[in-house]
């Protein structure tokens, strides 16, 4: 299972945004994990602007947005970004998609939060065409119709993830996209819920197995300081919990909340977790440092100490 880390969702001074998701990037390259990960948050930081400037201040490491909303975006320019992305990180992009949650699409920007996996599905029709290289992009479909030529560039083939939640949107993840994304899944949602279905659908249609991107809080502590932990991640995790698509993914898991996916204690004890994770069916981990402490001194410290650890693990497990 390749291990990867969120890269951007840290708050603080937007005049030090891209110097620290900069520094971040590189510490993860240079770290030798396999992939980052960039959330879209609604109020913050352009996950895919973010990464273009990781891709040319980076090398080697797969940069993945988890996951871009695609309601706002007209499907042809998110087309256009996306692979002006890929040529700028040569070929490294992978696209992370999803159709987002009622309170963002409908109740902060206005827009239609109805039928998500057709909307998914309408997308992807133009996607495919448009990543396949230089040429027309000709779609009718019940979304959209374009004709529409596309000559940015054939660098690399992008692939494209899904945030694939439920059994339709895992079926369609698996018959046409290289995988999905996950946040809230804990390891027996990923082994009963979320892998048989995305695995069955991609062997149906001859795919290749899909990869399954698990997204785990991870903090390196005391055991003693374990459910500190727990309460931290708790308190600066939960926002999603409330979305109805994250509820029905718990359900079919043990969590409860953000908190009981955390990977934390000795070095030990996360390396268990994260095997756990990998024998459930997970390809990739993305994975959230959670630090804690008192005072800023106290959080950097505890930050150190988990990517020390991470590192230590060669970007695998």
């Amino acid at each position: 299972m390749r291990i990867g880390v969120m890269v951007g969702p840290e708050r603080g001074r937007y005049a030090t945004k891209v110097e620290r998701m900069l520094a971040d990037a590189a510490w993860a390259e240079e770290a030798g994990l396999a992939s980052l990960w960039i959330p879209q948050i609604p109020d913050d930081f352009d996950a895919l602007t973010a990464a273009a400037l990781i891709g040319s201040a980076t090398s080697r490491i797969e940069i993945g947005t988890a996951v871009v909303p695609v309601q706002p975006r007209h499907p042809i320019a998110l087309a256009q970004q996306a692979l002006s992305v890929q040529a700028v990180a040569a070929g490294r992009l992978a696209l992370g998609l999803g159709v987002s949650h009622h309170w963002v699409i409908e109740e902060m920007l206005g827009l239609k939060y109805d039928k998500p996996a057709p909307t998914m599905r309408a997308y992807l029709d133009v996607l495919e065409q448009a990543f396949r290289g230089p040429g027309l992009v000709e779609v009718d479909n019940d979304a959209f119709t374009i004709r529409n030529p596309l000559d940015i560039t054939d660098v690399a083939p992008t692939q494209v993830l899904i945030a694939a939640l439920g059994p339709v949107m895992l079926k369609l993840a698996g018959e046409r996209t290289d995988g999905t994304i996950l946040w809230l899944a804990d390891e027996r949602a990923i082994e009963t819920h979320v892998a048989p279905r995305i695995n069955a659908a991609a062997e149906a249609v001859g795919r290749p197995t899909p990869r399954i991107v698990a997204g785990i809080p991870v903090c390196l502590c005391a055991d003693s300081e374990v459910d500190t932990a727990i309460a931290r991640t708790n308190r600066v995790l939960s926002e999603a919990e409330i979305s109805p698509n994250y509820q029905k993914l718990l359900d079919h898991g043990d969590a409860q909340e953000v908190g009981d996916i955390l990977a934390a204690g000795s070095e030990a004890a996360i390396e268990k977790r994260l095997r756990a994770f990998a024998d459930a069916g997970a390809t990739d981990v993305s994975l959230r440092v959670v630090p804690i402490g008192q005072g800023r001194e106290e959080l950097l410290a505890s930050s150190r100490r988990t990517r020390e650890f991470l590192a230590s693990l060669g970007g695998a497990v």
